[in-house]
């Protein structure tokens, strides 16, 4: 395995577009590792409604820097007490959202610390049912990244205050707040220990069973293209943000592949615009299944005819497709022609 210098950068819109120019330009020959820092930041997921995430007022105020990721899942907080690692392979359906294979690394690395830290849930790394690390994943058909948080010593403040997190995430899960159910593994140590140092660890124990890694440093013409990136993409509010869609039905559902939440209008009994966020992890892209639904009639038997043949698996993986019929269709709302 190769593990790729970042030099230090803690931009995260930097770190995020090198982490994606790996993926798409790196040797598929190779396994690569890299580790981030970011400072403080809120990277959201793929499929999200950023605005509907995040406390703008707060974030303007702090000059937190929103970032939209490649990979699914939902918005997490970065700060300098927070590392963030991503292993880079060549696509393998049965690796494809097994969080388990992946992570199993880290947390051997994170039990011989002393952690009794375990994979719970859809992709949380836990210690006594408090959250330590969330994952997720992407693919491009060829290669895939999954990647994570750890959170060492992150300003767990400063995650209650900047995320706006929805009733459903809450009530699904049992908790009042965020805040019980993040914790910081520093927590779990009897020693204080830098983020450095924590860093050195884990790529130590990373090699333990592995051939040394040889480290890559970027060429001036890589960081050139990684900049580039950065600049078309991770700097661009049409990525961050987007625009929201112009919706007069909204429906949402908690499902055990996460939250899907739809955006639709219908003028005159058809649907003219049908947009999907959530913290789900897709395998296909969500406009491919958007556009089927637009133009039809606002019915069931149509919205069921247009789905007919459709792998709703590959969009949020296992769902009953008549549940997402259901969450489509509902009686009609005021309004709605």
């Amino acid at each position: 395995m190769i593990f790729i210098e970042n030099e230090e950068n803690t931009d995260p819109r930097l770190n995020l577009a090198l982490e994606e120019y790996a993926l798409r330009n790196f040797s598929s020959q190779q396994d690569y590792l890299l580790f981030y820092i970011n400072r403080p930041s809120i990277i959201i997921g793929r499929n999200q409604n950023t605005l509907e995430e995040i406390n703008l007022d707060y974030v303007e105020k702090k000059d937190i820097q929103v970032v939209r990721r490649i990979s699914g899942g939902g918005a997490v907080y970065h700060d300098l007490g927070n590392l963030n690692f991503s292993f880079i392979t060549n696509h393998d359906i049965h690796n494809l959202n097994n969080f388990k294979k992946f992570t199993a690394p880290v947390i051997k690395v994170l039990n011989h610390m002393g952690l009794q830290a375990e994979l719970k849930g859809r992709n949380d790394i836990q210690v006594e049912d408090k959250k330590i690390s969330g994952t997720a994943q992407f693919s491009t058909g060829k290669r895939m990244v999954s990647h994570g948080t750890l959170l060492l010593n992150t300003n767990l403040g400063e995650v209650k205050q900047a995320l706006n997190v929805k009733m459903s995430k809450i009530e699904s899960k049992g908790h009042k707040s965020v805040r019980s159910r993040v914790a910081n593994i520093s927590e779990y140590l009897t020693l204080p220990m830098p983020i450095e140092a924590f860093r050195t660890l884990l790529l130590e124990g990373l090699q333990e069973e592995r051939e040394p890694f040889v480290r890559y440093y970027l060429t001036a013409e890589e960081w050139k293209a990684v900049r580039l990136l950065k600049e078309e993409k991770y700097d661009s509010w049409d990525w961050n943000y987007g625009n929201s869609p112009k919706f007069n039905i909204q429906r949402s559902k908690r499902f055990p592949v996460g939250e899907i939440d739809l955006r639709i209008y219908v003028e005159k009994g058809h649907i003219t615009a049908f947009k999907i966020f959530g913290d789900f992890f897709s395998k296909e892209p969500l406009q491919n299944l958007e556009k089927l639904l637009i133009g039809i009639r606002y019915k069931k038997t149509d919205i069921t005819k247009a789905l007919k043949n459709s792998d709703l698996e590959v969009y949020f993986g296992t769902i009953i497709k008549n549940d997402f019929i259901d969450l489509v269709y509902g009686a009609d709302p005021e309004g709605v022609q």
